[in-house]
């Protein structure tokens, strides 16, 4: 069932001020027809990561070790004339800002047409009658008239059904969505992720949601994947993530959610920025923002543990969490009471409920 899988995938970027390492030692898998989210707060290194699967990492970046397995072949191993024919076509990708990802001068027929004749060797005609379908398909009205219009004559939210038509083209088995509903209203966002989901199950598609916004993970996604300064610090269903959260950060995430009805109760936030990821903290690198953090917590880098039991998983385990309070590590036994929503929740140690 497991479709990608990437282990130990490390991105440094090379640049005058020093070296960023944007992905440090990221592992995770995506099973076939999984709708797998990856959420946190920008310079997390959630795109860096997905770049990475396409290998569209540029200089002064580059991937300095992991592997990146697509039904078990390794993409960082092909040439550059075989990742070409993996792109578009067996891995699309939705990229953040559908006007840049649109070339201005060509319709947007023409360039969902491209991919098209260029992977499944159709010619001009099947080409273009097959993306009329998709204009079609992804809720574009008049699709034949539409197909032979500019980027610009389409509104924001067309140019991103435009977007999506294109990267499901070929039929892919993966559809990475790097921010997908960036900049569109509320009523735009909720029609894309209804037809991403629908188009999802139609296609028999496996789906990598890259977001900020954990409304959108919990519209559209099975399995969640928190980052933080280029680590995952939690994995977990997204049942699990929201009614169980286990790590302070993905805590402090839930808690700065506005709620309707919530009155005057001041909106939480985490304290601090994200680490300048060219001198990350030592030991757990949330913990300069963390309220429960002890010294051990400066010193030792916690891994990724199953929070039951403290022991450490794989890429491919249900529920994972980076936080000492799992290992034993800590001074004293913690127990994280948190307000997430309207119910109590309580996050490592044991619960006083």
């Amino acid at each position: 069932m497991t479709l990608l899988e990437v282990n130990n995938l490390t991105v440094r970027f090379y640049t005058a001020e020093g070296v960023v390492t944007a992905v440090d030692d990221l592992s995770f898998t995506i099973d076939r027809g999984e709708k797998f989210g990856i959420v946190g707060e920008s310079g997390a290194g959630k795109s860096v990561s997905a770049l990475s699967v396409l290998r569209l990492i540029e200089n002064p970046g580059r991937i300095e070790s992991g592997e990146i397995l697509l039904d078990g072949e390794n993409l960082l191993e092909m040439s550059d004339k075989e990742i070409r024919k993996v792109r578009g076509n067996r891995v699309s990708m939705i990229f953040q800002d559908a006007q840049t990802a649109l070339n201005p001068v060509y319709t947007v027929g023409e360039q969902i047409s491209e991919p098209i004749r260029h992977h499944l060797d159709y010619s001009e005609s099947e080409a273009k009658e097959r993306a009329i379908e998709l204009l079609d398909t992804v809720g574009i009205p008049d699709p034949q008239t539409r197909y032979s219009d500019y980027p610009h004559e389409f509104s924001g939210g067309m140019q991103q059904r435009a977007v999506i038509a294109m990267a499901l083209s070929c039929d892919p088995d993966l559809l990475i969505a790097d921010e997908p509903t960036t900049a569109l209203d509320v009523m735009t966002e909720a029609k894309i992720l209804n037809e991403l989901d629908r188009l999802a199950e139609e296609f028999d598609t496996a789906v990598q949601l890259i977001t900020h916004d954990l409304g959108v993970i919990a519209e559209v996604c099975d399995h969640v994947m928190v980052m933080y300064a280029g680590q995952p610090v939690e994995t977990a269903s997204v049942d699990d993530l929201f009614y169980d959260p286990k790590h302070p950060y993905t805590v402090g995430l839930m808690a700065s959610i506005p709620r309707i009805g919530a009155g005057d109760t001041r909106l939480q936030t985490i304290p601090g920025v994200m680490p300048d990821l060219i001198d990350v903290p030592t030991g757990c690198t949330f913990h300069p923002r963390c309220p429960y953090a002890e010294d051990v917590c400066t010193q030792k880098e916690p891994g990724l543990v199953d929070p039951a039991t403290g022991t450490e998983v794989g890429a491919d385990a249900d529920r994972g969490a980076s936080c000492l309070a799992y290992t034993g590590d800590l001074a004293n036994d913690l127990t994280f009471d948190v307000t997430v929503g309207d119910a109590g929740q309580s996050v490592g140690g044991e619960s006083d409920d």
